[in-house]
């Protein structure tokens, strides 16, 4: 990290600078013994967040319980990018096979009002998330990935995107929003706001107090069973928690659970974020308006200008531990780190003396076909969501929603959407499973470096990658 200048208390990990902003919020006590609940949801991030605030308000008589092993919002929900986007994971292709194409068009209209849900419920429930809804902005570098942001533009208008959805930007107004040295074309959706994550969790998770959920912190979770004389069970060491429905809701945890180790890769994601910029840097920068910025490159990184004038950007960096282990309290690599500041420079050079105040990492989770379900079966009593391969701020809220609906038995134009009931294959045992996804990304950085140095198209070996992963 020599020559990355860094500020006198840069800190690297403790969970987040989200947290490190507002401070760590006080545990609240574990499970003091064995339960009994209508509804017992593992994991507290905005998965199980969400479902629990929308269950409560539907049914206050539902008896509910959060079950959490750290603190709620202690994993991706606290650690993300901040992008309430309402781009979704997975190809529109595999999704519409499920109910046809105008089901997956349904789905992304869905996303679209879930991201003014999520800024509607932080309105009335006072959380104060620096929520601001300035759109998303797409930027290609090098030929190779202005055709693919132009194909990609085009392919949204066939799944649901009218031209006020997603739109190409011309050059005067590329460079009006935001200055990105190199930059040959950008497109521009109004669907995504900034927020600052860990205060969108902290909120949601008084909230969800409020209105009566019980939530258990420092309670560890290690297996999920089904129906067994009327009643799911949650098992944990403090005791059992019984339910009629036992919602997972690990996303990038869930490989700790018994039987679980092969359902969902936990892929980790790496964010920098630097000292407030001064004005007269942000003059040649510009983002006045605080969209939400990424690449199109395929290792592409993403990133915010923050509320109080950083930037925050993020990336892939080592993207999977071997056997599915995941990290404790956020540390990210020493090279990751340099990877990042690297990008952000070449992305904004008037940046280039802005320190950098923190560094740290997240899971995701991973299904094997790259594409977000949500479940529940009546029968065993047991549900669960996720698989959001990092478009989880939005996609969580519209599977709370979805849930609610599905645990509750309404048909409702939720439960008909394509991702409801999917069923998706393991992934490999290791060591296959760590081999091949060193083997995508190593693919994908060698696809950018061909495509940075010469190539007009699409790199084989992207598609290579493609392939390999299933995407």
């Amino acid at each position: 990290m020599r020559g990355i200048p860094l500020t006198e208390d840069f800190a690297n990990g403790g969970v987040s600078f989200w947290y490190r902003q507002i401070g760590l919020p006080t545990r609240r006590p574990a499970l003091p013994g064995p339960r009994t609940y209508d509804v017992a949801i593992v994991g507290g991030g905005y998965t199980g967040l969400w479902t629990a605030y929308y269950l409560k308000q539907a049914d206050p008589g539902l008896r509910i319980a959060i079950l959490e092993k750290e603190f709620a919002g202690f994993g991706a929900s606290g650690r993300n990018g901040g992008w309430l986007s309402a781009e979704f994971a997975g190809s529109r292709k595999r999704h519409a096979k499920a109910r046809g194409r105008q089901a997956m068009i349904d789905l992304q209209h869905a996303m679209f009002r879930s991201v003014d849900e999520v800024i509607e419920v932080t309105r009335a429930e006072g959380i104060d998330a620096d929520v601001h809804k300035g759109g998303l902005i797409h930027v290609a570098t090098n030929p190779a990935q202005r055709r693919r942001l132009r194909a990609g533009v085009a392919d949204l208008r066939a799944w649901g995107y009218g031209e006020d959805d997603v739109r190409l930007l011309d050059r005067d107004e590329q460079r009006e929003r935001v200055q990105v040295a190199g930059a040959l074309e950008a497109s521009y959706s109004p669907h995504c706001a900034r927020i600052q994550p860990a205060k969108l969790a902290v909120g949601l998770a008084a909230a969800v107090e409020r209105l009566g959920v019980d939530i258990y912190e420092d309670t560890t979770v290690t297996e999920i069973r089904p129906r067994h004389q009327g009643l799911a069970a949650a098992v944990t060491a403090r005791g059992i928690v019984s339910a009629e429905y036992v919602i997972r809701a690990t996303e990038g945890f869930t490989a700790s659970l018994a039987g679980q180790h092969r359902q969902w890769l936990p892929m980790n994601s790496s964010m920098i974020i630097t000292e407030p910029l001064p004005a007269d840097v942000w003059k040649h920068i510009g983002w006045q308006g605080n969209e939400l910025l990424e690449d199109e490159a395929h290792a592409y990184v993403y990133a915010q200008r923050t509320a109080d004038d950083r930037i925050a950007i993020g990336g892939r960096g080592v993207p999977y531990r071997f056997g599915s282990r995941t990290d404790r309290r956020g540390a990210t690599q020493a090279q990751t780190v340099a990877l990042l500041w690297r990008m952000l420079v070449t992305l904004f050079p008037a940046a280039a003396d802005v320190r950098v105040q923190h560094a740290w990492c997240g899971v995701l989770g991973v299904p094997r076909d790259w594409c977000s379900t949500v479940h529940l079966d009546h029968a065993s009593g047991l549900g669960w969501a996720g698989g959001y391969v990092g478009s989880g701020v939005t996609t969580t809220n519209l599977a709370g929603r979805t849930l609610r609906d599905l645990l509750l038995r309404r048909d409702t134009p939720l439960t008909g959407l394509p991702w409801v009931g999917r069923q998706v294959r393991q992934w490999e045992p290791e060591p296959l499973r760590w081999v091949g996804v060193q083997l995508i990304y190593a693919l994908f950085r060698a696809a950018d470096r061909n495509e940075n140095e010469r190539l007009a198209t699409t790199s084989a070996y992207a598609h290579l990658a493609n392939l390999i992963s299933g995407r």
